[in-house]
């Protein structure tokens, strides 16, 4: 048995990985990675492709570099942007790639996108798994994210070797967009969290009590969450800038509202969630973390739920 996972492991690091995406997460991803395996890189943004290179990746110009990766890992911030870097006549990489690679989506998009994904890359004769990641850009750092991939077990289980590098826990949750649908579920817990704070926390100012042991008896009690324990402390330094852009997240809640209107399921917690989430876009902070929304409640109540040092930089 030992001798087998040795056998797995050598064939896995003979690969040559592609990774094209270094954002906030697509960056600290492909450095791990490139530990272990041969990879090259791609983005628009050249001084993220060199940052990468300095750990030993390899940065590519041209996509017809592709041409002899075995395994292109994409992590971009929309169904879009997926589809230009892997279709797009001119630059697009699948007209590139040899027959029978794997293309390993780890954004976040929607699920009937996923399904076109699968259907055009089936077409050209390529496996595709989808596989986004939950956790924060500290979490990617650390190789500590969780992953939940759709797509068939033994494409999988090729690459899993790889993939532990970029997180701690992988999950097979079924076929092609199953990945995606468990990466929902999860954010649109996670987004209603956050709309929960901005509601609640102002009001407890509101009515005279302190911020700062508002805060502590959260983190510390039942009120708690991950939600709470992240954007709390930032929140009460008026800090908003820790986490995903609520702009660029807000694609979770279409999703969230499609899925419920679709299959005649009522989702009235998320509906009043979104709600918050739409009044703070409409407000303009978009470009702040979901964190962010506790702005609107601040702004209707007229209290803010800031440590009394940082009363004078109110938004």
């Amino acid at each position: 048995m030992l001798a087998s996972r040795h056998v797995i492991k050598s064939e896995a690091q003979s690969m040559k990985f592609g990774f094209v995406g270094l954002g906030q997460m697509g960056a600290p991803m492909a450095i791990n990675l490139a530990q272990e395996h041969d990879v090259l890189v791609y983005d628009r943004n050249t001084n993220a492709v060199a940052n990468v290179e300095q750990s030993g990746a390899k940065g590519a110009d041209e996509p017809d570099q592709f041409s002899d990766v075995d395994v292109l890992i994409t992590c971009l911030p929309a169904a879009k942007i997926v589809n230009s870097a892997l279709f797009d006549p001119k630059t697009g990489l699948v007209q590139h790639l040899k027959a029978g690679a794997l293309v390993i989506d780890t954004s976040t998009i929607e699920y009937g996108a996923t399904l076109e994904l699968r259907n055009r890359l089936q077409a050209a004769d390529l496996r595709f798994l989808d596989a986004p990641v939950s956790g924060m850009q500290k979490w990617a750092e650390g190789g500590s994210l969780t992953m939940m991939v759709g797509g068939d077990a033994s494409d999988l289980a090729e690459v899993q070797g790889a993939l532990s590098t970029m997180a701690s826990k992988i999950l097979h949750m079924g076929n092609v967009g199953a990945g995606q649908l468990t990466k929902l579920i999860n954010q649109l817990l996670f987004d209603i969290n956050a709309a929960a704070l901005a509601e609640i926390l102002p009001l407890s100012v509101k009515l005279g009590i302190d911020p700062v042991q508002v805060a502590e008896v959260v983190n510390s009690g039942t009120g708690r969450s991950y939600a709470s324990e992240f954007f709390v402390p930032h929140i009460l330094k008026g800090d908003f800038s820790n986490g995903y852009p609520m702009q660029a997240a807000y694609k979770d809640l279409i999703s969230g509202a499609e899925i419920s209107a679709r299959h005649n399921i009522p989702t009235p917690v998320l509906a009043a969630a979104t709600a918050t989430y739409q009044q703070a876009l409409l407000e303009g902070h978009g470009d702040k973390d979901k964190g962010g929304m506790i702005l609107v409640y601040e702004r209707l109540l007229d209290a803010t739920f800031r440590a009394a040092s940082t009363q004078g930089g109110k938004e």
